[in-house]
């Protein structure tokens, strides 16, 4: 089965639904997920979108802010961009209908965050996320030019130059549709990246089950370049508890005065920085890293409960309810949290429009690498750059579209040589042994020895990976398996090639940072294009 589109988008969170709001409505756009539109990472976000809006504050600042947080390798130029763009798009948000918090005077109450000088972060509530993306769908659902496809996983991107063609650039993606399990082509002048992060090739992770990197996968496979994958942020405090799975407790409870404790109830965030809590995510999951091993404890505690019901009813009323349902009492104690993989910096690389090193491929959102967040994203800059980059994206996609089109012909998805698995153990046993791996060697604290293992294990797994993909044919957990492979070998690559410690990348082996700021770039050789 064939479709034709003018701009296939694959997903749906706030990058893929922004950026089809900005297309011309001439167009005809596709937007695919995986899942339910509402699975992604933008749907569960719970802290706000950071922007220069108070008095006191300034660009000047927000962008020393994000440098700083970034460890050095920000590119000010971007930087500089997305900060400027902030209000703007605050405020298209505002007329699409976002219902954003207002204090008792009746403004837009602005939080402050873990890298921030300044309150800065216009929320709504504690589930921005959920009120964004609903909205964003709502509007979307009335373009007639827009078609969506729930649970339709993207196998591989369709390159001309593979084909025979003369230009490396993208005509479209192989698709899996999950319900009727059937491979579709759908052919596309333009396809945009908006798949998400990687964090689920970890262990533990604040992610939902879809963030596998499956757009930063696809890229590498054609030829795209990937940047800075090595520095993946674990949020300080997600929930730890054996039936919470990957519920996050939002940056903006310290934002708001929260304290980190020891089992003793003794605070200990003095010994690693003296802005105490508020200090950049990586600072503060290796202080609770560190503290953990030290003690041999499982946890800390995040306390805020001296700030009173009322207060905490106002400001975290989704948090208060949720962790009550595990049988705790957000208002009376401090809350058990561990760090957990929650964000990928790194990606494929872009311009300022989204443009990728592939002709007519874009990349926006947390799949993208832009040099917005360097070696660390600052809290509530993520939302941001979806919303800024979808943005410029559609501007660059609408000026383009008209010299884009292709007139190689794209054969359908051949099954002939493959056939149905009697051994999906091996795909979850497979799966089990990344994501443990990663984070034993990969995580938060690494050493060259325990990345030279990991590399080992990744380069059997990834052949027998692609064994079984070659033989058998295709399902969605194999198909997140094999992405998932791909990215946590990047993700090593990238480690072991950086000898020094910055932002999110720590080695004990180098832990002093050098003076030259450079960023990790990964491209496949013409020859090695699958």
């Amino acid at each position: 089965m064939e479709y034709q589109h003018d701009v296939l988008i694959l997903g749906s969170g706030a990058a893929g639904l922004s950026l089809a709001l900005k297309l011309k409505d001439d167009l005809k756009v596709a937007i695919l997920s995986k899942g339910d539109f509402k699975d992604g990472s933008t749907y569960q976000a719970q802290g706000g979108i950071s922007a220069v809006l108070g008095a006191d504050d300034s660009f000047a600042a927000h962008i020393a802010d994000t440098i700083e947080a970034g460890a050095g390798l920000c590119d000010e130029k971007t930087v500089e961009a997305v900060v400027a763009k902030a209000p703007v798009v605050i405020e298209d948000l505002i007329k699409l209908g976002v219902d954003f918090t207002r204090d008792e005077t009746g403004a837009y109450h602005l939080t402050r965050e873990g890298g921030h000088s300044r309150r800065r972060v216009i929320h709504a509530k504690d589930k921005t996320g959920s009120e964004l993306e609903n909205k964003l769908l709502q509007a979307a659902a009335k373009q007639k030019n827009i078609s969506f496809y729930s649970e339709h996983l993207a196998i591989d991107l369709i390159s001309e130059k593979k084909l025979g063609g003369s230009e490396d650039r993208v005509m479209g993606a192989y698709v899996l549709d999950i319900k009727q399990d059937q491979v579709k082509t759908f052919k596309s002048n333009i396809v945009v990246l908006a798949t998400g992060g990687a964090s689920k090739v970890y262990l533990y992770s604040s992610n939902p089950d879809g963030s596998t990197g499956d757009g930063i996968a696809m890229a590498w496979r054609i030829g795209a370049r990937i940047a800075n994958m090595e520095f993946n942020q674990f949020h300080p405090t997600c929930l730890y508890h054996p039936h919470a799975k990957s519920f996050l407790i939002t940056e903006a409870v310290r934002g708001e005065g929260g304290k980190l404790l020891l089992p003793d109830g003794s605070r200990f965030m003095q010994d690693f920085d003296s802005r105490l809590e508020l200090a950049p995510r990586d600072i503060v999951a290796r202080a609770i890293d560190h503290e953990m091993k030290r003690l041999g404890i499982d946890n800390v505690y995040l306390d805020i409960s001296f700030k009173g019901q009322d207060f905490i009813k106002q400001h975290f009323p989704t948090i208060s309810r949720r962790v009550k349902k595990f049988g705790l009492n957000m208002y009376k104690e401090a809350l058990p949290v561990v760090p957990a993989a929650h964000y990928t910096c790194g990606g494929v690389e872009t311009d300022l429009s989204g443009s990728t090193s592939v002709k007519n491929l874009y990349a926006i959102g947390e799949c993208a690498y832009t040099g917005l967040h360097g070696a660390n994203r600052m809290a509530s800059n993520s939302l941001l750059e979806c919303l800024v980059f979808a943005n410029s994206a559609a501007a660059d996609i609408n000026a383009k579209i008209a010299s884009t089109q292709s007139k190689i012909t794209i054969p359908p998805w051949d099954e002939s040589r493959v056939s149905d698995s009697d051994e999906m153990v091996v795909v979850s046993h497979n799966w089990d042994e990344i994501r443990r791996f990663m984070w034993d060697y990969v995580g938060i604290v690494r050493t060259d020895k325990r990345l030279a293992r990991a590399k080992n294990r990744i380069k059997l797994l990834r052949q027998e990976i692609q064994e079984y993909y070659s033989n058998f044919r295709v399902h969605h957990h194999l198909l997140e398996l094999r992405n998932l492979a791909v990215v946590a070998e990047l993700i090593i690559d990238s480690a072991l090639s950086r000898k020094e410690s910055r932002g999110l990348h720590y080695n004990l082996d180098y832990p002093a940072k050098k003076n030259t700021q450079v960023k990790t770039i990964l491209q496949r050789q013409p020859k090695e294009l699958e």
